[in-house]
């Protein structure tokens, strides 16, 4: 099963509904990226590409 390897997320599962009401079990996969982060391939997904470039936040006094 492909996971981000930064924040450990996995596929979610759900159902899926007919106009019949039948319900059949989806799953909705992640948007995975190939990256090289520090020399090293790494499958991240598109959440956690966005947030690697950014400063940490600072926080409020």
């Amino acid at each position: 099963m492909a996971s981000c390897e930064r924040c450990g997320r996995s596929p979610l599962k759900g159902n899926a509904r007919s106009h019949s009401n039948i319900k059949t079990i989806r799953r909705q996969k992640l948007n995975l990226q190939t990256k090289r982060v520090n020399g090293k391939k790494m499958l991240i997904c598109a959440n956690c590409l966005k947030s690697l470039n950014k400063p940490p936040r600072r926080k409020k006094k």
